[in-house]
């Protein structure tokens, strides 16, 4: 009854583009993840809304998982997890000082670049649970000197709780003597701060790469983004990242099927012409939903039509709101489902086949998704 009155108040909005998040798939990604480092803790990576996938949607699916931590970027998206996840939230990311008091410290724990920030949540005693993170060589952020570092702060370092150690691998998804070097800094950081007198149950470095290349037992903990979505961190294909499976596919439907006559232009600017007499199909999905303008006149995405697929190249310049596709002497209708992204590896419109028609890399296409578009867990 409650639900009846719910609809008529606010009436389920029957969207023409949709993401679908396979949870099994995500599930079966963790469990995988977790397979490779038994002796550590995988804490999944949902910043920048899931890489695209819904935060909300990842954290009510990790729900049946046996996770225990997600990490995020910030405040704004910790309240989402604190909404919709039952464990405990790590934020990356630096914030305004003052954001530190709206987070909920029994939840929360917060990874530290800079005496400021540890100043600054020391305030709050040992409910402030913080990971100290070491400049182990990226040199983007971090603690540098470490032992010096322990040695000026120690009086706010002895008011938190240093329950975690952490840092960033550069290049862990190539082949690099850096790697090895930041894994021996890094371990030389932990020496430091167990003579200190600290010992932290969160020892992480890795992420999704690391965890299939970082073998040393003494890290506790992982923090996978990608192969967590289940792509390959790897520019090369590799046995042990198989079993990874794409979770998410996006739809889109045809809303306009125009005939277009030989040597007319299609989209903006003129560059597409047709050679002959053909049937272009447009779907309200354009690059401020995420389809990328460099995929223009290259891109083939899937069209469904009753139980025939065929693929239909992108035609001309994709525009804001809208993209054009080269149907030709295909059968199709106005409704008809086109699949913008495919969670078939090897399709034309995969993840990874799309980022490399665009020069971008995955991360890029998977977070670009526009956050409105609705996310729904199948």
């Amino acid at each position: 009854m409650i639900d009846f009155f719910r609809r008529l108040i606010r009436p389920r909005y029957d969207t023409l583009n949709l993401i679908e998040i396979n949870s099994a798939k995500l599930l079966a990604n963790f469990a995988y993840l977790k397979s490779r480092q038994p002796q550590a803790e995988i804490f999944p990576v949902l910043k920048s809304n899931a890489y695209g996938h819904g935060l909300k949607e990842v954290c009510q699916i990790l729900n049946s998982s046996d996770a225990t931590m997600v990490a995020v970027d910030s405040y704004p998206e910790a309240q989402i997890v604190y909404r919709h996840f039952q464990g405990q939230v790590l934020i990356l990311g630096e914030m305004p000082l003052k954001a530190y008091d709206y987070c909920r410290l029994d939840r929360t724990e917060f990874v530290v670049y800079n005496e400021d920030t540890l100043r600054y949540l020391s305030r709050f005693g040992r409910k402030a649970r913080i990971h100290l993170f070491v400049n182990s060589g990226m040199n983007r952020e971090g603690i540098k000197d470490l032992p010096a570092f322990l040695a000026s702060q120690k009086k706010y370092l002895d008011q938190v709780e240093i329950s975690g150690l952490c840092s960033h691998l550069a290049s862990a998804e190539t082949a690099s003597a850096l790697n090895k070097q930041q894994e021996i800094n890094f371990l030389e950081s932990l020496g430091h701060l167990r003579a200190a007198g600290f010992f932290p149950r969160w020892v992480h470095l890795g992420n999704s790469a690391g965890v299939f290349t970082l073998h040393n037992k003494m890290l506790t903990a992982f923090r996978p983004g990608l192969a967590f979505y289940g792509y390959d961190p790897f520019p090369d294909v590799r046995e042990d990242t198989a079993p990874l499976q794409p979770a998410l596919e996006v739809f889109s439907r045809l809303v306009s099927i125009q005939d277009i006559k030989k040597g007319e232009s299609v989209s903006y600017n003129e560059v597409f012409r047709t050679e002959q007499d053909m049937a272009i199909g447009v779907i309200p999905f354009g690059y401020f939903e995420g389809l990328d303008r460099r995929l223009s006149d290259r891109a083939e995405l899937s069209v469904r039509t009753g139980q025939d697929m065929f693929y239909a190249q992108i035609a001309g310049k994709i525009c804001m709101n809208l993209s054009c596709l080269k149907i030709g002497e295909n059968k199709a209708k106005i409704g008809d489902i086109v699949q913008v992204i495919s969670s078939d590896k090897k399709a034309p419109n995969s993840v990874l086949n799309l980022s490399w028609l665009a020069d971008m890399i995955p991360y890029e296409l998977l977070v670009r998704l526009q956050a409105s578009i609705r996310r729904e867990i199948k």
